[in-house]
């Protein structure tokens, strides 16, 4: 049946603005922060381009056709990924793991993601961590405003990649487009906004939350890329943890590939060419779906691909 070719869902921010324009997505708004570009969510549920399931959502597809998704056991589809342009710098802030969401969240997932920079404008900087030694000093530091002791900064170019686990105080900051690959989660705990306003009101915060869920002291998160080679392709794997692998494609020619996970999702964030007969762009995003036994990629691209794990061990790399 071939891949699953997605309609991205675009969101308005108040630290958004024309980056998302300037990518490729002129249907974006002027205030555009993200586009969902594969994600089943509620709050940005895409809907399938072509094929058999065209107009049909991906959530839809995942509850009803969970062949496509190698029968994974999982109530809802576990990925998302997004492209987010920070016009303006975004509230300073946590997400939770698994355990604390379940219980305080009504169910919902953790938030488990990682960060590859596309593009930032010089001098960029993004909040990775804190500076305060035990949770006692982090919990005076918050309640006590000391936002510019607490809050490590630090800078960044484009192909800088982060891994953001639960517990991990992080930002990202104006001037700033991104590929965010992530758990399929929409909760997040607003620490500090700089106090800024929306609608006449400051956005809410979520302090206790936070100071619950902050990893104290903070510890980064450090993984060596593996990178493979391969006829018409160079494989570089950014991370690979309990949710997803996420890896970066660069195709040169033709790759033939086969499948070996119960899905891959696909975005192309450079060049052009084809998956099959479907031509593809920057900013394009698919699935691969585990019925797609092989297909065959042609042109010179940069994919972002993910997977999980969940059903299948060996690496795609290493393949």
């Amino acid at each position: 049946m071939g891949v699953l070719m997605l309609e991205p869902v675009f969101k308005e921010a108040i630290w958004g603005g024309k980056l998302l324009q300037n990518f490729g997505y002129e249907e974006a708004g002027d205030k555009a922060g993200e586009c969902w570009g594969i994600s089943a969510h509620s709050s940005g549920d895409c809907t399938i381009k072509n094929g058999e399931y065209k107009g049909k959502t991906l959530s839809w597809c995942y509850q009803n056709h969970r062949e496509l998704f190698g029968n994974m056991k999982e109530e809802v589809f576990p990925l998302l990924v997004k492209i987010i342009g920070a016009e303006d710098d975004l509230s300073i802030q946590v997400h939770p793991d698994d355990q604390y969401a379940a219980v305080n969240e009504n169910g919902a997932l953790g938030k488990t993601e990682c960060w590859y920079i596309l593009d930032c404008k010089e001098d960029a900087t993004i909040v990775i961590g804190h500076h305060a030694k035990d949770k006692q000093e982090l919990e005076e530091m918050i309640r006590e405003k000391r936002w510019k002791e607490l809050i490590r900064e630090i800078p960044i170019q484009k192909g800088d990649f982060f891994q953001i686990n639960p517990g991990c105080l992080h930002a990202i900051k104006g001037g700033t487009l991104l590929i965010e690959t992530q758990q399929s989660s929409d909760v997040t705990y607003r620490v500090y906004d700089y106090d800024r306003m929306q609608n006449g009101k400051p956005r809410e915060l979520h302090i206790q939350q936070s100071i619950d869920c902050i990893t104290a002291p903070h510890q980064d998160y450090q993984e060596e890329r593996v990178i493979r080679h391969k006829q018409g392709l160079t494989v570089e794997r950014l991370v690979k943890c309990p949710f997803y692998t996420l890896e970066k494609w660069e195709m040169d020619g033709t790759y033939h590939f086969q499948m070996e996970r119960p899905f891959v999702n696909v975005t192309v964030i450079e060049g052009q060419g084809n998956v099959g007969d479907i031509p593809l762009k920057k900013g394009d995003h698919f699935i691969i779906p585990s019925t797609e036994k092989e297909c065959d990629f042609q042109g010179e691209m940069t994919l972002m691909v993910s997977y999980c794990c969940l059903l299948y061990t060996s690496d795609a790399a290493d393949d």
